[in-house]
């Protein structure tokens, strides 16, 4: 486990509930085109990398599929279970994982192939537990950012914060360019046929107050930011986020934020 990986393992610890109150939602978004991608049907073996919430487990099980869902925080094993009932729930984190060569007909990851230090690495373990000719199927945030998800990192540096040193990033060895043509070569790379990769954009919609509260509350790296202030300066942080969402907000008040992610799929 690299140094990356010990850190989001700090970063997930014991914030499943806030996850669940606020990004959670956001994430669900391309769960159906998710499964599309990579042919879950029933009767499928299906695997569900990063289960968080149990969002993709519950509508995989409700396509009639027979699924086991993993994830390296057990509050989110907790919410997990309940949510996708006649899942197989358990712990367990890439780039180890406890399962035979070839035992599922498809492998899913709903946003967690940025949370991982040697995407390479994980690639070859999900590639090793797909059976030859089975699908996996992949979703990450896009870089540049959409407006919507740029919103917090506008209003820290409009507070003058910028990421604390004790936060890892990749090593440049191990990163890759967050595009569809970034995705779908490092796929490639890791000996996906027919790697494919597209765009996925939507506007998640959320009062001002529930999409502050995940990084008020320490979630993903965003909210190690926060957290990691003083009251004084989250204070100011939050000034200017209510001033830049405000740009967001419809006529009811609800922000309509926009959305980016890549969808990566292939054959093993």
């Amino acid at each position: 486990m690299t140094v990356f990986d010990d850190a989001e393992r700090r970063t997930w610890a014991g914030r499943a509930e806030a996850y669940a109150a606020s990004f959670a939602g956001l994430c669900a978004y391309p769960v159906p085109m998710l499964l599309d991608a990579a042919e879950v049907r029933a009767g499928t073996r299906v695997l569900d990398i990063g289960t968080g919430t149990g969002t993709v487990a519950r509508v995989a099980v409700g396509c009639g599929a027979k699924v086991t869902a993993v994830d390296a925080e057990p509050g989110m094993v907790a919410l997990a279970a309940r949510a996708a009932p006649g899942a197989d729930v358990r712990v367990a984190a890439l780039p180890d994982l406890p399962f035979a060569d070839g035992e599922f007909d498809a492998v899913v990851g709903n946003f967690v192939l940025n949370h991982v230090g040697q995407p390479h690495v994980a690639l070859a373990e999900l590639r090793r537990v797909t059976r030859p000719g089975g699908r996996v199927a992949l979703t990450i945030w896009a870089a540049p950012t959409a407006a919507g998800q740029a919103l917090f990192g506008r209003a820290l540096q409009a507070a003058g914060v910028s990421r604390p040193t004790h936060l890892p990033v990749l090593a440049p060895e191990d990163n890759f360019e967050r595009t569809a043509g970034g995705l779908a070569g490092l796929l490639s790379a890791a000996g996906f046929a027919d790697a494919a990769c597209r765009t996925v954009a939507w506007n998640h919609r959320a009062t001002a107050e529930e999409w502050w509260s995940g990084p008020a509350a320490g979630v993903a790296s965003i909210g190690q930011v926060v957290v990691s202030q003083t009251a004084e300066v989250v204070a100011e942080i939050k000034r200017h986020y209510d001033s830049i969402s405000a740009e967001f907000a419809g006529p009811d008040g609800v922000l309509a934020l926009p959305q980016l992610a890549l969808l990566g799929y292939g054959q093993a």
